[in-house]
């Protein structure tokens, strides 16, 4: 597999080699080939619903089996509006010049149709959810729809993709208790601490072509402070974070995997090359184990309370 010069779209990939011609544009229009969101948008929702789950009580697999459909549902209808909104943004930018929309694969007429199907199978999986947590669901649409235009308007989009990503904090703990408490909100500032961190790297692959086209971001706003920032956003998030455990009565397991959060964030502060795309994607995508970490160490520390 190999990626097309610039582009962030690899040929040769499981799409190319088993998918029929007329769908793999739509699958990569839902980033479908790349998963690494899926993830990101999965891990707040899961952590939430562990966490909300008394002691000696094991994960309820019908909910995550859920929070894991809505979250390639919903992930994929996120993509599909930010492309619909950037598709001339895009044509200009190398490495996502040849996204459906922006490279001509796809129609906006077949973008949108692609989009209300996402958006029915989202409601779909939100009406199998708790009455709060449903309110909760379809608020979320209005993060999802407006963030496409942050980075025309603010040096922060990335604040605002912290909100829209991790909603799940909020939902998961909303379709165990069909309301909030303390710890679902201090999950979800701490996630957008953490999300603020991971696109701040991810956004310094873009930051030539972003300061030639207009577009914002915090990779251009903090420029050679953005490792202080990063050291700042890690911080707020870890804090945010134990004050959610402490919130949940969390016992030693959990503060133990927070721990691991910790060195894996400073890890990365201290590794990556801000001026090196390739390892700015690599680290981005290692947040994957962030997740991980965190969620095992509030599952265990339920079951071993």
């Amino acid at each position: 597999m190999a990626m097309n010069g610039a582009s962030d779209i690899a040929q040769g990939d499981w799409i190319d080699r088993n998918v029929p011609g007329p769908i793999r544009p739509y699958l990569r229009l839902a980033r479908m080939d790349r998963p690494i969101g899926t993830w990101l948008l999965l891990f707040p929702c899961w952590w939430s619903v562990c966490l909300a789950l008394p002691v000696g009580v094991g994960p309820d697999e019908r909910l995550l089996l859920l929070f894991a459909v809505g979250a390639v549902v919903m992930r994929g209808a996120g993509c599909t509006i930010n492309d619909i909104v950037d598709r001339d943004f895009d044509a200009r930018v190398a490495r996502t010049a040849s996204r459906p929309l922006a490279s001509g694969a796809l129609s906006l007429r077949q973008a949108v149709l692609f989009l209300t199907l996402q958006l029915a199978l989202g409601l779909l999986v939100l009406w199998q959810l708790q009455p709060f947590a449903i309110g909760l669901g379809v608020a979320s649409l209005v993060l999802i729809v407006a963030y496409p235009f942050m980075k025309r308007i603010t040096w922060w989009p990335q604040a605002f993709l912290g909100l829209t990503f991790n909603w799940g904090a909020l939902l998961g703990w909303a379709a165990v208790w069909n309301g909030l408490a303390a710890a679902p909100l201090w999950l979800y500032l701490g996630g957008i601490f953490w999300t603020l961190f991971y696109d701040t790297i991810y956004a310094h692959q873009d930051k030539v072509d972003d300061a030639l086209i207009g577009i914002k971001s915090t990779a251009l706003r903090l420029g050679a402070q953005t490792k202080r920032w990063l050291l700042a956003f890690a911080a707020a998030a870890l804090a945010a974070f134990a004050l959610a455990l402490a919130s949940a009565e969390s016992g030693l397991i959990a503060y133990l995997g927070l721990g691991g959060v910790l060195a894996h964030l400073l890890w990365q502060v201290w590794d990556v090359d801000l001026d090196d795309a390739a390892d700015c994607l690599a680290k981005f995508r290692a947040n994957r184990f962030i997740g991980w970490i965190l969620l095992f160490g509030i599952v265990l520390d339920r079951l071993t309370w």
